[in-house]
Formats: structure tokens, C-alpha cells, sequence
């Protein structure tokens, strides 16, 4: 529970305001007898209230309400400051308020910050929690509220504090209940603040609350108060801050958060954070506005565009995301003994698989082992202090049931090079409905984000991906989808995710297919590295990562079963259309891996790795006219090279390589009519036609103008790939098409005449409203739009050097080979891992 409340009185107190500061028109406000916050005075109807957001600051303005001569405005501002990886990893918020006193008569207004010692769920009820008043430096001052949490999970501690000035006079009430039965009931409270506008000082001293009972709901307040002279203006600020510095997964690794790097781990951290956001906030706010303003003054862009593009951004702090302090994973959290007995006895029996370079399967062999057979695993009972040992360059991976003692290794960490800090390691979920870490076939659409904001993020996400690719997980999985088994992750593939419940350490949650026969995974991972490394120019990540994007480019060969240089799709939803079958060369996957041949030959070429560099040119060479030959139909690249009835549909998303292309900086895949064309009829057709353009681009259209219907997601529209087609167009300079294809996802999504989907984007809706898993990675791709309205000049001047007129193809080289030489040479210098799919010596 949260509250915003306001108490003015006019001198003489002839004049008397008290409300809440939100609307109070639903049942139940107001009852009498009630000792709860229905009791309190719900006097606002929010006619003459307006709220603004800019995400990561908001604005509330209540012009005359509830006093017609008091304008109060609520600035809310979250630290979220692109490049600075400290402030933008606090956990707190400030809430600056504006009195304007535009009557004849000098008035006290008190503002009131309420909250509850809560995170909802089996905890909230459950009793034992405390509140405690504290008094800080600098005139801050505020309630602690202690929440113990259930199953064992890390407490939390908030703060809520004001900051006292020559003006503004805090007081605290540390603890009131909502029930009948509590010392001081919400109705106490209010009937208080109506009554003196502050709360008794001797609070302060009061010291820490009882535990709270089984049952009853502990609240705290803290209330400002200041005299506002007629005309005069006057400033009021609170903070809300919280610290939970472990978070624990459920297979029960634990790590600290990022924050704790600066504030320690203690609840007591909540205090000094609730401090420091109160004397850093107009900093933080000069900071926001420095970045956004650019944005803003662009008058070349439209105005929903500018709020959107901002707005949408909330997703990178409430997609569940977790940031935590090390870039060291895999330290093991206690067991408890049940567990531990259990693992002890428990035999590991696992499928092991050699991957050669062309990823095949050349070796199998069963293996059995208990536990207790492998040297170097330490498991803490629940009262220890210890802790599994891993030296400072290694990560511990831990052996599970089904790991082979070949799974089981000690894995040279890919090291952020030359970084002037260690920003830790950030995991984001797909969804709040689809729960799941990092889902790269996702992130390829928003990584734009955080690579424009916060680069040494992504650049970090990579090599936590670089890593898995050349890692094996053998224990059996059943795919939903077709009901066969297969291993949890292969070798050479690139995982969809990083895990649900033990994230880097045990990946693909994801089990509908078998996602080491999807064929967009691997390109993307290829695309994703190169447009970051092009960006960055960041040649220790080049060459930290370089190994896994050769294994994940042979890896993809066995795809390309008729030799024609062009990988093919195998009749089920192999890509991350997962609902949506492709037969034979697709225009989706096509395009992905053209695009990744291209982009792995000019990395080669960078990092001095000449023969793979010749060799992924002539198969770029060899693939490309091959996808045009099997799909250009004159207009568009049919969907894919089949005989279904969708076979002919207009996929919105057919050009993503060639989206990635030009926003790495290399020279087009296609004829640049053959782009325009595409696009235009994209436009034309899954964006017009659809609403009127009202709506996004649809994912599939017949030819015949009607929405392909073969599929659930053939006929969604979603919100991020819609923004990924438009940054497409702002790159083949159709900006005015763009705009309009993305504005359909603002109407229908975020205006007042839409779906209502504000800071819930969802990834997909049909164009009858119907709407698919709420709050999403995917749309945070609008900033692919704004990188291409803006590219880096790293990324300008590419094109001025076409790295792929540099590389020679000799005669000879019309295949993959296996030289090692220049492989070998750059793994080394990455820590590659042994036993990698190049079989490096490092």
C-alpha cells in the first residue's frame, strides 16, 4: 500500500482541505465505522488532474485539487541514467513536490507519504515485522520498515524519509494498522493529520514497533509540512527507497545485487539510500533531462514518437530484471541436508556429445558416476560460512544430476576487457508471463536499448552467450511440442535463454522445441556480436567472443543439407515464430543467415582470422542469389520456398538480416530496389490494410490482401518486431512510412483512444484487440528506430572503408575449412575454454 495524501488549512482555519491524492469513486470509500484507508477523505474526482510520463521521471499536476487556490505539481524521478552504472543501479525513487499558493491568504499544507511493510504475497500477512524512526544527516528523516519475508527468501528493508529545510517541518508516525485491533488504526492517523497536520515529535524517539501479529498489516508515514505564502511557492521531497541485497534462485544460488557494491548489505543500506537520493536528486534530474532533451528539440520527430520511445524503456527495470554485483557466476548458495543427502547418493547418468566444426555428432558414449567421484565440488550445509571456491578468472559450473564429468569443468570466464569498471551482470525476463532470462530470439529486437543507454551491459550479455555456446548440457529434456527427448543444450548452438531457475549455470527453460534446431538463434547471436562490436569498436570484446561466433557459424552448416549455401527450415516452428511452420529456404531465416555470413567475414577480417573470413564470403557469395533465386517474386520475398497456402504471405518481418546489416554498417544484401520494394509492399499491405495503419504491421498477409490466418501469430500484430520493420525503412530512407507503421502500435497501445497498455506493452494483439502475454521484451526494439535515426560514427564510417571489398576469395576456397591457425591464436588470447568445438589447445 502506497499513499499520496494532502491537508491544507488557511489562516484563521476558516478554510480546511484534506484528500487523498488520487480519485476515490470505487465502492467502499468512505463507510462508516471503518477503521481502514476507506476511512480517509477520497475528495479528489480528477477533473483537474493531469498526469505526465517520461520515463524514468513522471509529473503529476493537480491544478485547484482539492484547494481551488493551491496548485500542487509531483515530480517522480528514478535514477536511470544512461552510461552511469552506479546510480542507475539504486534502488530508490524521489517524489519532489510543488506548492503554488495562488490565493490572498497564507496557507499550511502537509503532504503525507504513506507505506506498508509489505511485498505482498505469502509474507504479507505473516507477522514478525518491524518499523523503526530514524533521523539522518542533512534534515532527512523517516520510518525503517523491516519485512521479514516466508520460505526462507532475503528480508527487505524500505525507507520512506522527507528532507526537513528551513521551511518544511517531518515528522513520522512509525507504525499504524488497518485493522480495528491496532494501537493505531489508518483512521487514527488521518483523523490526526486533520486535526494538527503533523504528527507528535517524540516519535522519533519511539524506537523499534513490536513485531506485528499473524494477520495484521504494518503501515508507517511520514508526514512534511510547510506555511505557503500568498503567491509564493514553496518545495517538498521524499524518497522511497529498498534494500534486498541477496536475490535466490529457486535451485538455490544466490547472489548480491548490484547496488551492494557501494551500500553494503545490510537493511540498514534502505536509510543511506533514502539519504542520498534526497541530496543527489536534482543531479539526477539535470542528467535525465541533459540526455533526453536532444530527443525532445528534434523537430524532425513526432511527438507521440518522443514519449513513447522514452516510455517504453520501463521495461529494462520492471521486465524482472535482476543486476547483480559480480561478474563472477556460479558461487554455491547452501543446500539444505534433505538435498544434499539426496545428491550425495543420487548417480549421474548423461548422454556425452563431441561436436566436430560442422556440427555434427561424431562421438557417443554413456557415462555413470556418483557425486562424491569428482574432486573440487563443496556443498554448504545451511550454518556454514563457506563457500564453493572458485579462483578470481574461473567459474565454478556445478554438477547436477545428468552432467557428465566432461559437463562438470572449470570454465575460463570471458572477461570484460579493458572496461574501466565492472559493471556486474544484468539478466531481464522475456515477459512477465514467460518466464525466462535473456530470451535472445528477443533480445536481438531490444538489445538496441541497452546498446544505445548502457553498452557495457549488452556487451557483457554477449559473452555470457559467447560462453554457453561452447558449453554442453547432456541431460534429456522432453520437447512438448512433438514429445521426443533431446539434451538440455548442445554444443555449438546458442541457448534461447540463460535458465528460469539457475540462471547461466543451467539454460534453455524454454522446452516446447528443441531449440538446437531453431535457425535464427545462431545468425542472431552472429548479428548481434558483429553490430555491437562495429558500434563499440570494442576489440577485447572482438576478441573474447570471436571463438563462439565461428563455432555458431559451422555450427549452422548442417542446416544447409543440398550444399546450395543457403540453410533451410525443417517444417516445424523452428525460429522464434514458434507456432508459425516454415518448409524449405525462408525469407525470415534466409535473410538471418545470409546476413550473418556477411557480417561473420568482416569480423574474421578485423581480427586477422583471413581464411574463415574468404571462407564466410564465397558462402555468402554462393547464398545469396540462391534466397533470391527460391523467393524474390518480383515484389517481395514470399514467405518461404514450400507449397503451403502461406507459402506466398508477405511476412512483415522477411528483412530482419537486412535490418541488422545496415545498422552494423555494411554494404545491403539486397538490390536497394529490391528493399524498397519489399518494404513498400509490407507497408502497403500488413501495415494499410490492417485498420487503416492504426494497428502495427501484421506478421502475415496474403497476396490477396487478407490477414494470413494460417497460425496465431501469422495473423498477430507484435509490438516489437512492427518497431524493427520501421527502423528497416528509417534505414532504407522511407522515414515517413516508418513512422506511420509505428504509430500504429502508439494508437493501439499507448493513446487515450486504445487498448489502455500503458507500461505493459504486450507482446502481441490481434487486429480484434485481443492481446497476448503483458508486459514484454520485444517493443523495447522502438530503439532500433531511434539507432537508425542516429547511427553511431563508427557505424557511418563503414561504409567509407566496405571491409568486404578487402577480403579476397582465393579459387580454392568455396567451403568451410578447419584451419585452426587464426582461430587458435584469438581463443587464446580470450581464455577460450578447452575442449571447445575447435579443439584448442589454449
Amino acid at each position: 500500500m502506497f499513499g499520496k495524501d494532502i491537508f491544507v488549512s488557511r489562516d484563521g482555519g476558516s478554510k480546511k482541505y484534506a484528500s487523498v491524492l488520487a480519485p476515490g469513486q470505487h465502492e467502499g470509500l468512505g463507510k462508516a465505522g471503518d477503521s481502514g484507508i476507506s476511512s480517509w477523505g477520497w475528495n479528489l474526482d480528477g477533473q483537474h488532474s493531469t498526469y505526465h510520463a517520461l520515463f524514468p521521471r513522471a509529473w503529476t499536476v493537480y491544478d485547484g485539487e482539492p484547494d481551488p487556490e493551491l496548485k500542487v505539481s509531483c515530480r517522480q524521478i528514478s535514477p536511470f541514467i544512461p552510461h552511469n552504472y552506479r546510480d542507475s543501479s539504486l534502488p530508490t525513487a524521489v517524489f519532489v513536490y510543488t506548492l503554488v499558493n495562488t490565493g490572498r491568504e497564507r496557507a499550511k499544507v502537509s503532504l503525507l507519504f504513506t507505506w506498508a511493510n509489505s511485498i505482498g504475497g505469502i509474507s504479507h500477512l505473516s507477522g514478525n515485522h518491524v518499523n523503526e524512526p530514524f533521523i539522518d544527516e542533512d534534515g532527512v528523516s523517516g520510518v525503517l520498515l523491516h519485512h521479514k519475508t516466508a520460505k526462507g527468501n532475503p528480508p527487505v528493508t524500505f525507507a520512506i524519509a522527507a528532507c526537513e529545510t528551513q521551511n518544511v517541518s517531518v515528522t513520522v508516525l512509525p507504525s499504524f494498522g488497518l485493522s480495528e485491533g491496532s494501537c493505531v488504526t489508518a483512521k487514527d492517523m488521518w483523523d490526526k493529520m486533520v486535526q494538527d497536520g503533523q504528527f507528535d515529535r517524540d516519535n522519533f524517539s519511539s524506537g523499534p514497533s513490536m513485531p506485528s501479529s499473524p494477520g495484521e498489516t504494518l503501515c508507517a508515514a511520514v508526514a512534511a509540512s510547510a506555511w505557503v505564502e500568498p503567491h509564493g511557492k514553496c518545495t517538498v521531497a521524499f524518497s522511497l527507497s529498498w534494500s534486498s541485497p541477496k536475490v535466490k534462485f529457486l535451485k538455490g544460488f544466490s547472489y548480491h545485487r548490484r547496488y551492494t557494491k557501494f551500500y553494503g548489505t545490510s537493511g540498514k543500506a534502505a536509510q543511506t539510500l533514502a539519504h542520498d537520493a534526497l541530496t543527489n536528486y536534482k543531479r539526477w534530474e539535470e542528467e535525465i533531462e541533459k540526455w533526453q532533451m536532444p530527443v525532445l528539440m528534434d523537430e524532425r520527430l513526432p511527438e507521440w514518437y518522443k514519449f513513447t520511445l522514452f516510455n517504453e524503456l520501463y521495461f529494462l527495470v520492471a521486465g524482472g530484471t535482476v543486476w547483480i554485483d559480480s561478474s563472477f557466476v556460479g558461487k554455491k548458495a547452501p543446500y539444505d541436508q534433505d538435498q544434499l543427502a539426496r545428491m550425495k547418493n543420487d548417480e549421474v547418468k548423461a548422454v556425452e556429445a563431441t561436436v566436430s566444426g560442422r556440427g555434427e555428432e561424431v562421438s557417443r558414449t554413456m557415462t555413470t558416476a556418483t557425486l562424491d567421484e569428482f574432486p573440487g565440488i563443496e556443498y554448504d550445509d545451511e550454518n556454514s560460512t563457506s563457500s564453493s571456491h572458485a579462483s578470481e578468472d574461473e567459474l565454478m559450473v556445478p554438477l547436477k544430476r545428468g552432467y557428465t564429468d566432461r559437463s562438470y569443468q572449470t570454465y575460463k570466464v570471458l572477461e570484460p576487457g579493458n572496461t574501466e569498471e565492472d559493471v556486474g551482470r544484468f539478466l531481464y525476463l522475456e515477459g512477465v508471463e514467460y518466464v525466462m532470462w535473456c530470451t535472445y530470439d528477443v533480445h536481438f529486437y531490444a538489445s538496441y536499448a541497452l546498446l544505445e543507454l548502457f553498452p557495457k551491459i549488452e556487451l557483457n550479455i554477449q559473452r555470457d552467450f559467447a560462453k554457453a555456446v561452447l558449453s554442453e548440457d547432456g541431460r534429456k529434456v522432453k520437447f512438448l511440442a512433438d514429445g521426443k527427448f533431446g539434451i538440455r543444450k548442445v554444443r555449438g548452438a546458442v541457448p534461447h535463454d540463460l535458465g528460469t531457475h539457475d540462471p547461466w549455470n543451467e539454460m534453455n527453460a524454454y522446452n516446447i522445441h528443441d531449440t538446437s534446431r531453431w535457425k535464427d538463434l545462431n545468425t542472431k547471436f552472429v548479428l548481434q556480436v558483429y553490430r555491437d562490436f562495429a558500434a563499440t569498436r570494442d576489440m577485447s570484446f572482438g576478441v573474447d567472443v570471436w571463438p563462439s561466433v565461428r563455432a555458431a557459424i559451422e555450427y549452422m552448416e548442417q542446416f544447409d543439407r543440398d550444399g546450395d549455401g543457403v540453410i533451410e527450415n525443417d517444417g516445424f516452428p523452428d525460429q522464434t515464430y514458434d507456432t508459425w511452420t516454415v518448409h524449405g529456404i525462408s525469407a525470415y531465416c534466409g535473410c538471418l543467415w545470409v546476413a550473418a555470413l556477411q557480417a561473420a567475414a568482416a569480423m574474421a577480417h578485423e581480427l586477422g582470422d583471413r581464411e574463415f573470413a574468404e571462407t564466410c564470403k564465397s558462402k555468402f557469395l554462393k547464398a545469396r542469389p540462391v534466397l533470391e533465386a527460391e523467393l524474390w517474386n518480383g515484389s517481395y520475398f514470399n514467405y518461404d520456398s514450400g507449397s503451403s497456402s502461406n507459402s506466398k504471405s508477405i511476412q512483415a518481418d522477411q528483412l530482419a538480416g537486412q535490418w541488422y546489416t545496415a545498422s552494423s554498417g555494411l554494404p545491403p544484401l539486397f538490390d536497394d530496389f529490391k528493399i524498397k520494394s519489399a518494404l513498400r509492399k509490407i507497408y502497403d499491405f500488413n501495415v494499410m490494410k490492417v485498420r487503416g495503419g492504426r494497428m502495427g504491421a501484421v506478421n502475415g498477409m496474403h497476396p490477396n490482401g487478407k490477414v494470413d490466418e494460417t497460425c496465431m501469430q501469422s495473423r498477430e500484430i507484435w509490438t516489437g518486431v512492427t518497431y524493427g520493420v520501421a527502423a528497416t525503412m528509417i534505414l532504407a530512407g522511407m522515414e515517413e512510412e516508418a513512422f506511420k507503421t509505428a504509430e500504429g502500435i502508439f494508437l493501439a497501445g499507448w493513446s487515450e483512444e486504445g487498448f489502455g497498455y500503458w507500461f505493459q506493452t504486450p507482446e502481441a494483439w490481434s487486429t480484434d484487440g485481443h492481446y497476448r502475454s503483458l508486459i514484454y521484451m520485444r517493443p523495447l526494439s522502438i530503439w532500433g528506430m531511434q539507432w537508425a535515426l542516429s547511427l553511431p560514427k563508427a557505424i557511418l564510417d563503414a561504409p567509407k572503408i566496405n571491409v568486404m571489398d578487402r577480403i579476397h576469395v582465393s579459387s580454392s576456397n568455396t567451403k568451410f575449412f578447419n584451419h585452426e591457425t587464426g582461430v587458435r591464436r584469438i581463443a587464446t588470447k580470450a581464455k577460450c575454454f578447452g575442449d571447445s568445438v575447435f579443439n584448442c589447445a589454449c
